[in-house]
């Protein structure tokens, strides 16, 4: 799939027309390759660092594999891979010759795999060993090729080993022209009231998220990035570094136990910390030499409570914005903000607004949806994958509609009050209430399920259960637990269960939800953890 686009030569472009090295992955790599060859571009947490120049040879190394395989220009490729030199080998790969990445959650188990394999349609699929064996239950008929990553087993499918994605390196010259408004990447991201929705990412949106309203961040700084590549929040912090021609370093996961040591480790200069992470950091203990470390300044999204005292504590300065994998950092703050949950002033190129329920500006002062458009085109998503209907709704009026709740003070700065979608987020990721109801409901006992977000003590959401069971069914929260655990991402496993009578509706029988968040946690919920019974993720690789 390609976006529609301008086309011919760039002679024919005014004076605005986007350069190529500033917004392409491929052509920006051969720039910073071509002017610094020698300095280390990435390290990973194996041991293992590319230079510039090396990730340019291992990404046509990948490009030559993967031109074998067939994969050509606009294609779709599937890439369900942790952190790690394989999955950028892949993603630089499929850049260079201008292919479409499609990465997969790494937690990805049951009905919401099956959606993504069906929504994207991938002939050609790069998975982790670890990961393998659900392909075959979930692929559509579309799936052809399998590149397997570490042990194959054979299949109706046609797997292939690791070395199928290293091929003679295609030579520049024969690399196809790749621009700014041509399809990078599709993110999945939750959905409200049904499935998780392919965003269309073109270069120019996800080049213009790692770079628009990050000034702080130069090509003099090494950033930790500790954000998974399936996300966007990933993709952009190295294809950030990248186009700063700065450096990084590339782990798999956060972990809050060893997480000062691998900042002194990697000499971080700069990282992002999402959600929950400031929170497990802050309530760890009080250690000397705290303030031992190389950070220069970290951005905290969304802005905590305890923002000021993290910048005190750890001599850091901090940041936050305020962004989603259809924007592009539309709201970016001034240095150490001082109240929570603000987001920042519109970065420049941006126009906000906040509206009604019929897009009318609310009064000054007031609650509304935040809506969006930018000066520049392509600096945001133009869609959904084969989604008409939800781009059309998101997008109506000619304004991209957040679905989420804002206020705006008398300095302009815009301060997140809730969603107006049904979606909630947990520790960084986000959970589509829609997909959890899914998975409750196919065990026999219940009738009906509502899911909502209730406060975490670490900041964001615990995903809570509400059900009423059968008539003459009876069912423990802990029997329910082991039933949906393996049909989902361990992030969406509730923590809290409630079984009631039957669920709060409308006078049109539609559940009320608002009722269920009021009331929270009850004494009569029974609490996962307090149980003892702890879901994580599987380890891959």
């Amino acid at each position: 799939m390609t976006a529609a686009a301008p086309t011919g030569p760039r002679e024919r472009c005014s004076t605005a027309c986007p350069a190529d090295e500033d917004f392409v992955l491929g052509a920006a790599l051969r720039k910073q390759a071509g002017l610094q060859p020698d300095k280390v571009f990435i390290r990973f947490d194996d041991g293992t660092a590319w230079t510039y120049a090396q990730a340019l040879e291992e990404g046509l190394v990948c490009a030559g594999g993967l031109r074998a395989l067939g994969v050509r220009q606009g294609e779709l490729v599937a890439v369900w891979l942790p952190n790690g030199p394989a999955m950028v080998r892949a993603w630089f790969g499929l850049a260079l010759l201008g292919a479409v990445l499609v990465p997969f959650n790494t937690g990805w188990r049951g009905a919401v795999l099956a959606h993504a394999f069906r929504n994207a349609e991938p002939r050609l699929a790069v998975v982790h060993a670890d990961l393998a064996g659900l392909v075959a239950e979930a692929a559509p008929a579309s799936l052809r090729d399998v590149v397997v990553i570490g042990a194959a087993a054979g299949d109706n499918l046609q797997w292939r080993g690791e070395d199928a994605m290293r091929g003679e390196p295609v030579p520049p010259g024969e690399l196809p022209r790749v621009r700014p408004w041509d399809l990078h990447c599709i993110v999945y991201t939750s959905g409200t009231t049904g499935n998780s929705k392919g965003v269309l990412t073109s270069n120019m949106h996800l080049a213009t998220m790692a770079t628009a309203g990050r000034d702080m961040v130069t090509g003099d700084d090494h950033r930790l990035v500790t954000l998974p590549l399936f996300h966007a929040g990933g993709l952009l912090n190295v294809l950030g570094m990248l186009l700063k021609g700065g450096s990084l370093s590339l782990v798999a996961s956060f972990k809050t136990a060893t997480f000062w040591q691998t900042v002194r480790e990697t000499r971080a200069t700069t990282l992002t910390l999402l959600g929950a992470m400031t929170g497990f950091l802050m309530k760890a203990p009080v250690e000397p030499g705290e303030r031992d470390h190389s950070l220069r300044s970290v951005s905290l999204v969304p802005y905590p409570a305890d923002g000021e005292a993290f910048a005190k504590r750890f001599g850091v300065a901090v940041y936050t914005s305020y962004n989603s994998s259809e924007t592009s950092n539309p709201l970016v703050s001034a240095r150490d903000p001082k109240a929570a949950g603000v987001c920042g002033k519109p970065r420049p190129g941006v126009q906000a607004r906040l509206v009604d329920d019929h897009d009318f500006d609310v009064p000054e002062g007031s609650v509304g949806e935040l809506v969006l458009r930018t000066d520049s085109p392509w600096a945001m998503s133009h869609g959904y994958h084969r989604d008409p209907e939800a781009t059309a709704a998101t997008w109506r009026n000619g304004w991209f509609h957040t679905g989420e709740l804002f206020r705006r003070d008398a300095q302009g700065d815009y301060f997140f009050i809730d969603r107006k979608k049904d979606a909630l987020r947990r520790r960084g990721e986000n959970v589509s209430s829609a997909e959890v109801e899914r998975e409750i409901l196919a065990h026999p006992a219940v009738l009906e399920a509502a899911v909502v977000g209730v406060p975490s003590e670490f900041g964001e959401d615990d995903v809570m259960a509400v059900v009423a069971l059968r008539p003459g069914s009876s069912l423990q929260p802990q029997d329910l637990i082991a039933f949906v655990a393996p049909r989902m991402a361990h992030f969406m496993v509730p923590r809290y269960v409630r079984v009631v009578d039957a669920l709060p509706r409308t006078e049109t029988h539609k559940v009320q939800k608002y009722p269920l968040r009021k009331e929270g946690v009850t004494p009569d919920t029974w609490d996962r953890e307090r149980a003892g019974i702890r879901v994580r993720p599987e380890p891959v690789g």
